[in-house]
Order: structure tokens, then C-alpha cells, then sequence
């Protein structure tokens, strides 16, 4: 992998207009919509006050998982976190081991958002963790998850990390010494299974639902088809051996926002406390 090179300019949008709006108001009218939607369903009181150390959201365009990936924010949003570490699977170049967001900032229509590059330089050094450029100019596992960052966390910086093809262990590893530090909050970017259709859908995600459930890896064997599978796999080991609870938020499918059964995409929210 390339060695690091801080990038001397800003991670543009690529995906604005298409996954999500271009314009800041918009945007901000998005999720309060899914904010009131979420209002009009009870939470449980043994989770209203709990405050996660990760997240798993979903990565799809707003209009399909939207709603999901809000439900997490809603609780992610009362972390004190100095800092946020967006973990996702590389859509559209193919390399070995995890790249970091090597750039000052990152764009989204509401401003930018500052890179945490001193604490990223040094992670690089312990968790061997290159730039690849090419993996971050359109990648939008991570995107998505910006704007729904600079709506909740103002103030707060990121890194993005982007796994290629690497060891479900080594990414593990770094999880945990991520959630080590109590200055940190950390983001699985995963959506679930791929064009079955709706029943058979279900039948793969629930083996998913059912692993981030009982923080139960070796589940994720009897079907689960998540694109971020090894991102899914690493957080709960983690989870496990940190002795993390986890709560599903929401499940649903794009059949929900197009009625279209015959082919659909799964996405899931969770969180870890």
C-alpha cells in the first residue's frame, strides 16, 4: 500500500445530488423529516438514555435508508465523542489492508467538516494504515454518513477508514483500540443483502440481525450477505471482547420506500453500548 501522504486538499462531495441533496437546506429538511418520523414511534424506556460507543448504519441513498441510518444518530447524538471514525467497505477500487481520509477536511453542502490528522497519523503507525486515493474519491459507504455528522456533531472531527480486501482480525483489532478511547465514537457503514427478493431478503438479513443481536459472529455464516460484511464481523468481535451490549434500532428494506418486491436491498441500524 502507499505510504502516507497528507493530501494538501479537501475530500470533495462526490455523491451529493444523487445519494443525498446538494443543497444544505435540504438536507437539514431530510432529516428532520426523519426525526419527526421517528417521534411517532415509542422508545422503550430501558433504552431512552443510553449513550453508544458505535453504530451501525446503513449506506444507501436517503430516500431508501435514510430513516435507518437517523435512527442510530438519534442516539449516537449523545455522544460526547471528540472525534468520529467512519468505518466502510470500498464500493469501487479494489486494494489490500484499510486507507485513511489523508485530507484537511471533508465536504458536505453544510460546510466542511475537519479531519483529525494528528490522531490519524498516529493510528497510521500502529495499524499500518495507508492512503489510497482512488478508494475515497467517490466512495460513498462513507459519504453518506457526512452530512448526517455535520447535522448531530457540529463541532466534532472525523477520520474515514476504507477497507479493501483485509484480515476480519486485523480490522478488529483496530476497532477495539478505537473504542479503547473514551474520546472517540466509531461508525460501521454496512448495508445488508443485495437484489433477492423480498422473502429471500428477509431470510439472509435476518441472520445479520440476528448475529448483531447476540453479538454472535459465527451467525453471520448461516446467510448474512451484508456488503460490509468484514466491517459487521470485526465490530463484533470487538463488542465481544469489550462485553458490549447491542440493540437493533431499525430494519427495512427499499421495498419499503418503492413497493418493488422482486428486487431489494436490506439495511439495518444497531448500536453498541
Amino acid at each position: 500500500m502507499k505510504r502516507n501522504k497528507m493530501a494538501s486538499h479537501i475530500r470533495k462531495a462526490a455523491v451529493q445530488g444523487s445519494f443525498y441533496p446538494k443543497e444544505c437546506a435540504e438536507v437539514k429538511a431530510l432529516i428532520e423529516k426523519f426525526k419527526q418520523e421517528l417521534e411517532t414511534i415509542p422508545v422503550s424506556p430501558e433504552i431512552q438514555n443510553i449513550i453508544p460507543k458505535a453504530v451501525i448504519v446503513p449506506h444507501a441513498g436517503y430516500i431508501y435508508s435514510g430513516f435507518t441510518a437517523n435512527c442510530a444518530y438519534q442516539f449516537l447524538k449523545r455522544s460526547k465523542a471528540k472525534r468520529i471514525i467512519v468505518i466502510g467497505p470500498s464500493h469501487h477500487y479494489y486494494f489490500k489492508g484499510i486507507s485513511g481520509s489523508y485530507y484537511e477536511a471533508y465536504e458536505t453542502p453544510c460546510g466542511e467538516i475537519p479531519i483529525d490528522s494528528p490522531y490519524l497519523f498516529a493510528l497510521a503507525k500502529q495499524f499500518n494504515i495507508g492512503f489510497e486515493p482512488q478508494a475515497h474519491a467517490k466512495e460513498h459507504s462513507t459519504e453518506v454518513q457526512m452530512p448526517f455528522i455535520k447535522y448531530y456533531f457540529p463541532h466534532t472531527k472525523v477520520i474515514e477508514l476504507i477497507y479493501g480486501d483485509m484480515a476480519v482480525k486485523e480490522l478488529a483489532n483496530l476497532i477495539l483500540a478505537l473504542l479503547h478511547n473514551k474520546e472517540n465514537a466509531v461508525i460501521i457503514s454496512s448495508d445488508l443483502s443485495h437484489f433477492h427478493t423480498l422473502e429471500e431478503a428477509k431470510a439472509h438479513d435476518f441472520s445479520c440481525l440476528r448475529a448483531v443481536d447476540t453479538i454472535d459472529a459465527k451467525i453471520l455464516k448461516q446467510g448474512c450477505e451484508a456488503c460490509g460484511i468484514t466491517g459487521l464481523h470485526a465490530m463484533l468481535l470487538a463488542a465481544k471482547e469489550l462485553k458490549l451490549s447491542s440493540k437493533l434500532l431499525d430494519y427495512r428494506t427499499s421495498a419499503d420506500a418503492t413497493g418493488e418486491t422482486k428486487s431489494v436491498v436490506g439495511y439495518m441500524s444497531a448500536m453498541f453500548y
